[in-house]
């Protein structure tokens, strides 16, 4: 049967809910939060709201970080629903040749259950010990991990956990979980153009990594609130849904946290009765049940509880039972807000002396730990040139002069970044460069002090899980 992939668009009056609430919401998020990057609200299937503040668009991909987890968890239940594993089947079972020789009991003891529900017994965050080895099979390098507490008593995130069951995937279908994926999630719900990181040994990282449009996201939640069905076919089995999204663990106790209302198969529950998919820097997918809705956001915040704070305080008063009387003059104010979303390019003053005197000039820098080798300004009324040399590789950002300009950037990893890019002159002698990587949460900031035939460059960036400042590099004008 060829499913139509079109989710409908409606006003929200039609679906019960009043306009004036959602701007009311909008605006909060556009005013207090600051770096909500896209937002797409779902009432009884319907696509009530939407909207994207550029350069962040609708056709681009946003980094889920660990909003992928939810998409591993739906993996695990087809796969369980084609008999390919069980949630009681041992962990270490899977990889016998990856598994220590002396293994403890806690390991034996780990089944499918305790990773999906980050209960597997470690006192910690598996990822974080990968991550300082980089070690060449994560399998191996996390089954070896201490296993402190008996599998199933005790809550810790664990990213580590959900890479396992991406590996898990990848051992009993022979595929890559996003290729498993792509017939029998992706595909019939109209996801394209999915992609998803991958370990030195080739498998996706599961717990991080997918990288989809905001629409994507929206898709998956609508698929759960209406228990696995998708436009009459039942993708997902309507049992897996249930529990997948029920309270399997406790993770705290403290009522006004979303992330102390229990823990489900990769999604939290929160108050209201509501779960949602979440991923660092503020990426969700909301279910809300007993509003029949599905709210879908990508960001770049430091504290994702205020953004659901806000998600409560107008969207749940907002649903109601009926449809209310259209209203011309609200949903225009409505789509005209959600039209006009935008982030400001950086403001400053005319461009000094200064500007002509050290455009073409080249700068080395001294050796640090960025790569960053040399920089290189030529400014012109539209804005500037940028040359960098990270890691003996040139490339060049056109930054705008009160505009964004778009390219492409290696900053780091293998794979270039799309940038939006503007710069300002903050001092006569103080140059500020912000680079928004649009689909992913991360800004950078390059305030380059010049002073004789020296630069000074400071690097910060907006949302980080380590330092948002760089240490200051120093450069030396390089004779020509």
């Amino acid at each position: 049967m060829t499913l139509e992939n079109i989710l409908h668009r409606a006003t929200p009056e039609s679906q019960g809910v009043d306009s004036t609430s959602i701007l009311a919401f909008v605006n909060e998020l556009d005013q207090t939060i600051n770096e909500v990057h896209s937002l797409m609200l779902l009432r009884h299937g319907q696509v009530i709201a939407e909207g994207w503040w550029s350069p962040y668009a609708p056709h681009l991909p946003h980094m889920l970080f660990s909003l992928s987890k939810s998409f591993t968890s739906t993996a695990v239940g087809l796969a369980i629903a084609e008999g390919r594993l069980s949630l009681d089947d041992p962990v270490f079972s899977f990889f016998p040749g990856e598994t220590p020789k002396k293994a403890s009991d806690n390991l034996k003891a780990m089944r499918v259950r305790q990773l999906l529900c980050m209960s597997t017994g470690h006192d910690q965050d598996t990822l974080g010990p990968l991550m300082q080895r980089r070690p060449h099979n994560w399998v191996k390098a996390i089954l070896a991990l201490p296993v402190k507490h008996k599998p199933g008593t005790h809550f810790v995130y664990n990213t580590g956990a959900t890479y396992l069951l991406s590996a898990i995937i990848q051992k009993v279908s022979g595929e890559k979980l996003i290729d498993y994926l792509q017939p029998r999630l992706f595909a019939p719900l109209g996801i394209q153009n999915a992609t998803w990181e991958t370990c030195p040994l080739g498998i996706n990282t599961g717990g991080y990594g997918l990288s989809v449009k905001t629409e994507d996201i929206a898709r998956l939640g609508q698929l759960y609130l209406d228990k696995g069905r998708w436009q009459g076919v039942q993708i997902l089995p309507e049992a897996w849904v249930a529990e997948a999204t029920a309270r399997q663990v406790s993770n705290g106790s403290n009522p006004e946290s979303d992330w102390e209302q229990g823990y489900a198969y990769q999604f939290w529950r929160c108050r209201h009765n509501i779960y949602r998919g979440d991923g660092a820097f503020g990426q969700y997918c909301i279910v809300m049940p007993a509003q029949d809705a599905v709210l879908a956001i990508t960001a770049g915040v430091e504290d994702m509880q205020p953004v659901l704070n806000v998600v409560w305080k107008h969207m749940l008063p907002a649903m109601r039972p009926a449809p209310l009387p259209a209203d011309a003059k609200k949903q225009a104010a409505l789509a005209h807000k959600l039209a006009e979303l935008a982030f400001t390019p950086p403001l400053g003053k005319p461009a000094p002396k200064l500007a002509r005197s050290i455009s073409g000039k080249r700068y080395q820098l001294d050796i640090n730990a960025s790569g960053m080798q040399q920089l290189a300004f030529e400014f012109t009324d539209q804005g500037c040139t940028l040359t960098l040399k990270i890691a003996d590789r040139e490339q060049q950002v056109q930054c705008g002069n009160g505009a964004w300009m778009h390219g492409m950037v290696h900053l780091e990893g293998p794979e270039p970044s799309r940038v939006a890019a503007s710069g300002a002159w903050l001092t006569p002698d103080t140059y500020a460069i912000t680079l928004r990587l649009y689909e992913t949460p991360f800004i950078r900031t390059y305030t380059c002090r010049f002073t004789g035939d020296t630069v000074q460059v400071n690097t910060t960036g907006n949302v980080s899980f380590g330092p948002k400042e760089g240490p200051t590099l120093v450069g030396k004008l390089l004779e020509n």
